[in-house]
């Protein structure tokens, strides 16, 4: 019999986008610049370098409930990452993700948010995912309102956005 250390691999679909699992191999390949043919010409962006970077110092990220990379359905090629910041803090995951220049526009981000927030909300102990942006950054406001984010504080420069889950609303 054996056993194995690794998380099972759990991807999400959606109607034009599958979610899949950083792994060690995807990091080095973007710290490395090495390109790959699965990749939109302009990824990785410099925030997937800075997230690829982290996976040692956060090996969590790597996990079930942790960074994915973004794929397109109808052409195979990964257009971006996502990912949650684990572990979560009090019960929320803060969610971070980003699309290449070329496939903005297109409501990837929305629909990628919102399906790793619903899949974040059946992890453990997690109740809320959360996102700060920044107010200068107005396309990532509209991301976050599209996946169903509720803006709850805002701050000189930022404003902070959550989905909670429903048995959790106050």
């Amino acid at each position: 019999m054996t056993s194995s250390s690794q998380p099972a691999r759990i991807d999400l679909t959606t109607d034009r986008l599958v979610l899949q699992l950083w792994t060690m191999s995807d990091a080095t390949a973007v710290l490395g610049n090495t390109g790959s043919a699965q990749w939109a010409a302009d990824f990785p962006t410099e925030g997937d370098r800075v997230i690829a970077g982290l996976f040692d110092q956060h090996p969590t990220w790597l996990g079930e409930y942790g960074h994915r990379l973004i794929i397109e359905r109808d052409s195979s090629l990964v257009v971006g990452s996502i990912g949650l910041f684990w572990p979560p803090s009090e019960g929320a995951l803060e969610i971070g993700y980003g699309i290449v220049a070329s496939r903005r526009g297109r409501g990837y981000a929305s629909e990628a948010c919102g399906a790793l927030s619903e899949f974040a909300l059946t992890a453990p102990g997690v109740h809320t995912v959360f996102a700060n942006v920044e107010l200068t950054n107005p396309g990532s406001v509209r991301v976050l309102e599209k996946a169903g984010f509720h803006r709850w504080a805002t701050e000189e420069n930022a404003a902070r956005f959550r989905i909670t889950r429903p048995d959790r609303i106050r």
